[in-house]
């Protein structure tokens, strides 16, 4: 474009309405203006001046509206496009969800976080732990809150719990015995 702008009387209407409708943001109004101003043979720079943009702002209006017409003065996205994880991670997801971690993983019930690194590991995907929250979310899948009671994976586990079982039945004589829960909170015997 060179700058000129020759309006049909219906496209100078539609400008019009741009710059009066309560429902269209200021920004837009004003590029609407700066269109309606240079088809009044405003200078560059004086319409810069009246809308408070730069001559370079005034310039990529101008071209916008010469390539798309009133489309080409309302708001574009910035955003990053959404990342997209495939159908099959999500299966991957949802099947590894239901069917508990792998032996080989240590691992009694998943997390979020170890969810997303071992779905890196295994497929070479990055997930982030709030798209694996987000996906059990979605499908009313709470692991770290199963019902279930989980075995230790630990091999000593059995002669742990013997011991353990064995102080509650048949303590030593004047001995204390403190267990702590899973959360840190301790009870005397």
């Amino acid at each position: 474009m060179t700058g000129e702008v020759e309006l049909t009387d219906e496209q100078r209407a539609a400008l019009r309405a741009l710059t009066y409708s309560p429902g269209v943001a200021a920004t837009v109004a004003t590029r609407a203006r700066i269109v309606l101003w240079r088809d009044e043979g405003r200078r560059k720079k004086d319409i810069a001046l009246l809308a408070g943009v730069s001559r370079p702002t005034v310039d990529l209006w101008l071209a916008r509206y010469a390539a798309e017409a009133a489309t080409g003065l309302l708001d574009r996205s910035h955003a990053a496009p959404r990342e997209q994880v495939s159908a099959r991670i999500r299966a991957r997801v949802l099947a590894l969800t239901r069917s508990g971690p792998p032996g080989e993983t240590g691992l009694t019930h998943w997390s979020s976080r170890e969810m997303a690194r071992f779905i890196a590991r295994t497929e070479g995907v990055s997930v982030s732990h709030h798209w694996v929250a987000w996906v059990w979310w979605e499908h009313n899948l709470k692991p770290p809150r199963q019902g279930t009671f989980k075995l230790s994976k630990d091999p000593d586990f059995a002669a742990k719990v013997a011991d353990i079982v064995g102080l509650y039945l048949d303590p030593p004589g004047a001995a204390v015995v403190l267990s702590l829960d899973e959360l840190g909170r301790a009870e005397a015997r």
